[in-house]
C-alpha cells in the first residue's frame, strides 16, 4: 500500500457524518443556549439562522467545492487554484492549531469528570470543588489531556476511511441517543420550564433581570457570528480538507445543506438539555448567566446531577460521555486538518505525518494546560485571563472572520465564481446558482465585515453585552 496516497470517505453518510461530527462540538453544548438565551431567545435564533444560510453555506460549499476540486488540504489546495493566493490557506491553519492546542485540555476536564462520575457510583458524586481541585492539579489535567489526545491519535492514524469514518459512523448516533435521553431527565425537573422561557420568550431576560437592557443587533450579530464560524467548522480548513476525501459522485448543495441542518438542530437540543438543568441547579436567572461556559460544564450541572440521588452517577457517566464524543469528533476533524498539511507538503507518509502534528499540538497543549496553575501569572488579555482565553479568542474571534471575508473575496472577485459552480455543478444541479453567487460575492462578506466590527467594538469597549 502507497502511504503517500490519499484516502476518502468510503460512503455519503460516512462522510455525512463525519463533518457533521467536526461541526458538533462542546460550543454547541455549552456555547449556544447561553448566548441564545442571553442575547433575545429566538432574535438570536433568527439572526443566528440567517447567518448560517447567507454567510455558512456559502463559505461551506466554497470550501467543500474548492477541497474536492484540488484533491488536497487548504493550503496546497488554494496554491492549485491559484499561486497568488496560497497565503489564504496558510492563514486557515493558523485557527485548527490554536483550538485543537486548548480542545485537548477541555477534552481532558471531560474525560476526568466522566471518570470520578464513575467512581462516584461507589463512594460519592464530585461537588463543586472538583473543578477547582483539578485546575491546581498540573499532574491530572495534563494526563487526562495527554489521554485524549491518545484517543484523537489513534483514530486519526486509523485514515480516513478506516479510522474517522469509522468512529464518526458509530459515534454520532450514539451522541444523538445519549442526547434524547438527558433531555427526556432534564425536562422532567421541577420548573424546568422557565429555562425554556428564558430561551424562547422574547424580552423573558430584561423583564426577570438576566440583562439590563436587551443587547443592540450588531451585538447579537457579533455574538451569532462568532456561533456560527466556530459551530459549522467553516474558515478553518476543516471543509477544504473534508472536501478533498469525497468522492466525485457525492452532492456539494445537499451535503453542505445537511451538515449545517443537523449542526443547527444538535445545537438547539443541547439548549433543550442545558438550559433548563441549569435553572434547576442554580435557581436564579442571574446565576445561569454569570456561570456560562466552562464554568457551566464542569461546575453547574454536577451539582444538579448530585440531586439525583442514586440515579445521578449514571446521568454524571452519560453525560459526559456525550460530551467526550462531541469533544473527539470535532477534534479529530481539528487534528486531520493540520494532519492533511503536513502530508501533503512535506510528501511523508500518513503516519509519520500525525505522529509529527500530535507532538507539536502536544507540546502546545501542555502549556495552555499550565495557564492554570504553573502558568497562571500570564494573563495576555487582562487580569483573569489565560492563555486558554488568548488562543480562544484570536482564532474565533480574528482569524476564523478574517479567513471568511478572505475566502468570499478570492472566490467571488480572484478567481470567479464560476469555477466553483463547475465543480458544484460536476455532482449535481446547481438549482441555487444565482442566489450562492450573490451571496459569496455581496451579501457574506458584507455580514462578515458586520461581525468582525462588532467584534473589535465589544473588545475595545466600544459595546457591551
Amino acid at each position: 500500500m502507497d502511504e503517500n496516497k490519499r484516502g476518502s470517505f468510503g460512503s455519503t453518510i460516512g462522510f455525512l457524518l463525519s463533518a457533521i461530527g467536526s461541526a458538533v462540538g462542546l460550543g454547541n453544548i455549552w456555547g449556544f443556549p447561553y448566548k441564545m438565551g442571553r442575547c433575545g431567545g429566538f432574535t438570536f435564533l433568527i439572526v443566528y439562522l440567517a447567518l448560517a444560510a447567507f454567510v455558512g453555506f456559502a463559505i461551506m460549499l466554497s470550501e467543500l467545492a474548492i477541497g474536492r476540486s484540488t484533491g488536497f488540504g487548504p493550503v496546497n489546495a488554494y496554491k492549485k487554484v491559484s499561486k497568488k493566493f496560497k497565503w489564504i490557506g496558510w492563514l486557515a491553519i493558523i485557527a485548527p492549531f490554536l483550538i485543537m492546542t486548548f480542545y485537548s485540555v477541555l477534552g481532558g476536564y471531560c474525560i476526568y469528570y466522566m471518570v470520578i462520575n464513575v467512581v462516584g457510583m461507589f463512594s460519592g458524586m464530585p461537588d463543586s470543588s472538583s473543578f477547582g481541585a483539578l485546575l491546581t492539579n498540573p499532574w491530572a489535567s495534563i494526563g487526562c489531556m495527554v489521554l485524549f489526545m491518545a484517543i484523537c491519535y489513534l483514530i486519526n492514524r486509523g485514515g480516513v476511511g478506516g479510522g474517522i469514518e469509522k468512529f464518526n459512523t458509530i459515534g454520532m448516533p450514539a451522541l444523538f441517543v445519549m442526547l434524547v435521553i438527558v433531555i427526556i431527565r432534564a425536562w422532567t425537573l421541577p420548573n424546568a420550564d422557565v429555562g425554556l422561557k428564558y430561551m424562547f420568550v422574547p424580552g423573558w431576560a430584561v423583564a426577570n433581570g438576566v440583562i439590563e437592557k436587551a443587547p443592540s443587533i450588531f451585538e447579537v450579530i457579533s455574538t451569532a457570528g462568532g456561533q456560527m464560524f466556530f459551530s459549522l467548522s467553516i474558515a478553518m480548513g476543516i471543509m477544504v480538507t473534508y472536501g478533498s476525501y469525497m468522492k466525485q459522485r457525492d452532492s456539494l448543495t445537499s451535503s453542505a445543506i445537511r451538515v449545517a441542518g443537523f449542526d443547527i438542530g444538535v445545537s438547539f437540543l443541547a439548549g433543550l438539555m442545558i438550559v433548563p438543568a441549569a435553572f434547576v441547579a442554580l435557581g436564579s436567572p442571574e446565576a445561569v448567566t454569570e456561570n456560562s461556559g466552562p464554568g457551566l460544564m464542569f461546575i453547574v450541572l454536577p451539582q444538579m446531577f448530585a440531586s439525583f440521588g442514586d440515579f445521578a452517577p449514571v446521568i454524571g457517566v452519560l453525560f459526559f460521555l456525550l460530551v467526550i464524543f462531541a469533544a473527539l469528533t470535532s477534534a479529530i476533524s481539528l487534528m486531520e486538518t493540520c494532519v492533511s498539511i503536513m502530508h501533503d507538503g512535506a510528501k511523508c507518509s500518513r503516519k509519520k505525518a500525525t505522529v509529527i502534528t500530535f507532538v507539536i499540538i502536544g507540546v502546545a497543549a501542555v502549556f495552555v494546560n499550565l495557564g492554570y496553575n504553573g502558568l497562571s501569572f500570564i494573563e495576555p488579555l487582562g487580569a483573569g485571563t489565560s492563555l486558554l482565553d488568548f488562543f480562544d479568542f484570536v482564532s474565533n474571534t480574528i482569524m476564523m472572520p478574517i479567513v471568511a471575508f478572505l475566502t468570499c473575496i478570492f472566490v467571488g472577485w480572484c478567481i470567479k465564481p464560476k469555477i466553483i459552480e463547475e465543480e458544484i455543478m460536476a455532482s449535481s444541479k446547481f438549482r441555487w446558482r444565482a442566489a450562492w453567487r450573490i451571496m459569496i460575492k455581496y451579501i457574506a462578506p458584507i455580514l462578515i465585515a458586520i461581525v468582525f466590527i462588532s467584534f473589535l467594538a465589544q473588545f475595545l469597549g466600544f459595546m457591551t453585552i
